[in-house]
């Protein structure tokens, strides 16, 4: 069944087909924004059509985490969400929260149901000169969101001994035997996996982002020193790119390139950004916060999920912001910026309208984006930005209802040119 949107442009009511949106509303300050964005720049204008699922701590605590669960699986069968940041709690958080266990991190647990590839990428201002003044455009960072650190297997090794390597075929045969290393005193060892279809499923969604986007894509990793593992990585990513991949990048002028790691950082440093960074999955997980931080700031981070099959899910990068929240929970005005999961809801809503060929959709998140971007050009910056900043270089520091005003109305305008 198709369901129908609504938007606004001042004269007219524009109604077009419309399927459904996964809407995973999250925690604490940002769960506050989501609803503030919703009521000022998108229900006044867009008629949505979502499914909703509560990911807050609590009601993922109530649910035994089935929640989360139930919206994997709602992205996966109406192909785009989008996710309000939540909390993966630690012991703190568990106490401050009464939880019945620590609950797994929700996004953890989206991108293994959609064995899915994070990209990263920051929102440039004008008026916010990068750390790493020769960029140009945004650095996108894909992040392989399976296996290494974060499935890793642990010893504390507590007196002399041998540790060793061994693997077993389904039948029961040994097949490798080998030292790690041998203790003379107490220690601490670790293993990590990974697995061939997770690779390859990495590097298609890479090479397939990129391809959409228009971009070229650079991969990284140490197989000089890891002969089997990284090395894995790259006969895998070589074998996607010339079979899969490489007449189309040959027609859209684009370029794969291969490195080690430092030297794929080194050159990331030294050029004029546009292009997809694919990072192995602790890799990713550290340049992206650096790729964020030497752009601006955090909260400018956009984040996608993309699987293989053509799912998507777009969220904000940064977390919850729980200082902000104490400090709104206790009557305080607050200044949270909002254009990271603003872009989300954008970034869901045309995709949307690109699945559903929805040209007015498509248009209104680009206007929604751009308003954005005009009021903050403009010089109305948020807590988070006045701080990079010298006092001469932005306008004034609007609590979060002024500043949504400011680019409501900057979107009516849009909406009407």
């Amino acid at each position: 069944m198709r369901d129908t949107f609504l938007i606004v442009d001042g004269n007219s009511l524009m109604h077009r087909a419309f399927h459904a949106i996964a809407e995973l509303d999250g925690d604490e300050m940002t769960h506050v924004l989501w609803g503030m964005i919703k009521k000022e720049l998108l229900l006044p204008f867009v008629e949505l059509n979502t499914e909703y699922y509560d990911l807050s701590l609590p009601h993922r605590d109530e649910t035994e985490n089935a929640v989360t669960s139930q919206a994997a699986d709602a992205i996966r069968r109406l192909r785009v969400g989008v996710k309000c940041a939540t909390i993966t709690p630690n012991l703190q958080r568990q106490e401050e929260y009464g939880l019945k266990k620590l609950w797994k991190s929700p996004n953890a647990t989206i991108r293994a149901a959609l064995d899915g590839t994070v990209f990263r990428a920051p929102i440039l201002l004008k008026r916010v000169k990068p750390v790493v003044t020769g960029w140009e455009e945004p650095v996108t960072v894909a992040r392989h969101a399976y296996g290494d650190l974060y499935k890793a297997v642990e010893y504390r090794v507590p007196c002399a001994g041998k540790a060793e390597l061994v693997f077993t075929d389904e039948s029961g045969r040994e097949l490798s035997r080998q030292t790690v290393y041998d203790f003379p005193a107490a220690g601490v060892v670790q293993a990590m996996h990974n697995r061939d279809d997770s690779i390859l499923s990495f590097a298609r969604c890479c090479f397939g982002y990129a391809l959409s986007v228009g971009q070229d894509v650079w991969f990284g990793a140490k197989d000089t020193i890891s002969k089997d593992y990284d090395q894995t990585f790259k006969l895998l990513f070589q074998k996607v790119f010339d079979e899969e991949f490489r007449t189309d990048f040959e027609k859209a002028g684009l370029h794969y390139r291969y490195a080690l790691i430092d030297d794929i950082a080194a050159k990331v440093i030294r050029s004029k950004g546009g292009m997809v960074w694919a990072c192995k999955n602790y890799d990713g997980d550290v340049m992206s916060d650096m790729i964020a931080a030497a752009s601006a700031s955090l909260p400018m981070m956009t984040s996608v999920l993309v699987s293989p099959d053509g799912c998507f899910e777009y969220e904000a990068a940064h977390g919850t912001v729980t200082d902000h929240f104490y400090r709104w929970r206790k009557g305080e005005k607050v200044s949270t910026n909002p254009l990271a999961t603003m872009f989300a809801w954008a970034g869901a809503l045309r995709k949307r309208g690109e699945l559903d060929g929805n040209a007015d959709l498509v248009r209104f998140a680009g206007c929604l984006e751009q308003a954005g971007l005009d009021i903050f050009e403009a010089g109305h910056f948020t807590e988070d930005l006045t701080m990079l900043c010298d006092p001469s270089e932005y306008t004034d520091k609007p609590d979060n209802d002024t500043l949504l005003g400011l680019i409501r109305a900057r979107l009516e305008t849009l909406l009407t040119e």
